[in-house]
């Protein structure tokens, strides 16, 4: 690994993305952390610049935005930094149906969850492939995985597109030194509950179902050092994917149907 290698985070202002710029930190990674919000990631950037002694930069940008990847690259290199690590991280989610929003606000969100993610592996990549060393960890979810329920309609499309992009990525470049992982969490306490107006209605679930952003991001460092392609958070969760292969398409989408509105909103034009 080269003597100063930096991970680039994004969405890093909170949540999973905050809990990954700490853990890395304290591995004793350079950081280089962008979100939306310049304030979150400029104190993040000193608080951890100072407590592990590693440069730490913020460089602030909104993934909405399809020029924001190219401008992030540049400002990078023309700090002379080499991005061995990148943490796609970034992400939200839309209540409601499809017909609920307009399309731009959809056209946003494709662009941060899923066009963003693989322009900024495209970008970084080549490079990583140059040095012969690369670690990718594509935040996912078990979203993904499961049957998608009503509501928040490109939310779980997103997600599995990011897992099957991750397996094809990772295949294509396990021989160059660069491991590619899916972390595909449940239900993890942060503020992306509260972003997207959810908190009531998932507030409701049982505390079992919850898992943690510090173990979450532990558990996904450790998988995409070890070469998992996909990684599933929780023995709980590895138990309900396994149930779930063995139901027939059809039960399965029903119980999704029957249990979803304990933790989707769907308005009036979704049901």
């Amino acid at each position: 690994m080269p003597p100063a290698h930096y991970a680039l985070v994004t969405g890093a202002s909170s949540g999973i993305g905050a809990e990954f710029a700490r853990a890395l930190a304290e591995r004793g990674h350079h950081l280089v952390l962008t979100a939306r919000r310049t304030d979150r990631i400029e104190a993040l950037a000193r608080e951890l610049a100072e407590k592990h002694g590693i440069d730490a930069r913020a460089i602030p940008g909104d993934l909405s935005d399809p020029a924001t990847p190219a401008a992030l690259q540049a400002a990078i290199e023309a700090d002379g930094l080499v991005i061995d690590m990148l943490i796609n991280n970034a992400g939200y989610g839309v209540t409601g149906s499809l017909v609920s929003r307009d399309w731009k606000t959809h056209a946003d969100f494709i662009q941060v969850m899923m066009t963003a993610p693989a322009e900024l592996c495209h970008r970084f990549v080549p490079g990583m492939r140059a040095r012969g060393y690369g670690r990718i960890v594509n935040v996912a979810s078990f979203a993904g995985i499961m049957p998608a329920p009503a509501g928040h309609t490109l939310y779980a499309a997103s997600k599995a597109y990011l897992i099957k992009f991750t397996q094809s990525l990772a295949l294509e470049n396990r021989r160059f030194g660069i491991n590619v992982c899916a972390l595909c969490p449940g239900f993890t306490l942060s503020e992306f509950h509260d972003a997207n107006g959810a908190r009531d209605t998932v507030s409701k679930m049982p505390d079992w179902i919850w898992l943690h952003a510090d173990k979450v991001v532990r558990e996904g460092l450790d998988a995409v050092e070890r070469g998992d392609v996909v990684y599933v958070n929780g023995m709980h969760y590895r138990v309900i994917k396994a149930l779930f292969k063995l139901l027939p398409d059809r039960w399965a989408l029903n119980l999704i149907a029957r249990y979803s509105n304990s933790f989707r909103v769907v308005d009036a034009g979704g049901s």
